[in-house]
């Protein structure tokens, strides 16, 4: 069943990884004065670059964090310690550049930008914050649906439009994050549903 123009084109863009690339960045890791294998998961991660890419020895010359910031009507519920102000609190922070993510992202050489995709209140201008709200929060999960197939459909297409943009404008990769007081809650439940688990499995304690 077609989901939308955008969405579907770009499913159809997403191509297998290049195994030869793959194979040439697995031999030149082998060759270097290391023991086979001893940078593990970074190896495995460069060569999966490579992948991507399509070339043994990507150059990543500018880097990109796309945090997303949302409230989550399920917090109603009290599964977060923390009250929903707290969302636009961490959302300054993002912007002033005091959070852990700002710390990171500047040992690796990011930008960062934020999207207002549902904070339940109302945020001041900023150069590095996007407004892209779908709503002030989602509804409670808890007594109904979150949101209309409508609202996740446009959430799913201001993420790829976010990501085109970035690409366009120069950046070679991007990471993704998200903020939003309670969303473990409704990650868990999706996660469930995706994979097809309990949610006893799929819930830890969360800030609880």
């Amino acid at each position: 069943m077609p989901i939308s123009d955008l969405i579907d084109r770009t499913i159809k863009e997403i191509a297998p990884l290049d195994e030869t690339a793959m194979a040439a960045a697995r031999a030149r890791q082998d060759q270097l004065t290391k023991p086979l294998g001893s940078l593990g998961r970074l190896e495995e991660l460069s060569i999966q670059l490579a992948g991507i890419f399509g070339e043994a020895t990507p150059a990543i010359r500018k880097k990109t964090v796309i945090l997303a910031a949302g409230d989550h009507g399920v917090v109603a519920e009290g599964v977060s310690a923390y009250p929903q102000d707290v969302t636009p609190a961490m959302v300054m922070n993002f912007l002033g550049g005091g959070a852990a993510i700002n710390v990171l992202s500047t040992h690796a050489g990011a930008d960062i930008i934020v999207l207002d995709a549902g904070v339940a209140a109302d945020l001041p201008p900023h150069p590095s914050l996007r407004s892209v709200k779908v709503g002030r929060g989602t509804d409670n999960i808890a007594v109904g649906p979150a949101m209309t197939r409508e609202q996740a459909i446009w959430c799913l297409e201001i993420g790829i439009e976010t990501a085109r943009e970035q690409i366009a404008a120069g950046s070679d990769l991007l990471a993704c994050g998200d903020m939003g007081i309670g969303n473990t809650t409704p990650s868990s439940a999706i996660t469930s549903v995706v994979i097809g688990a309990d949610t006893g499995i799929t819930t830890g304690r969360g800030t609880g």
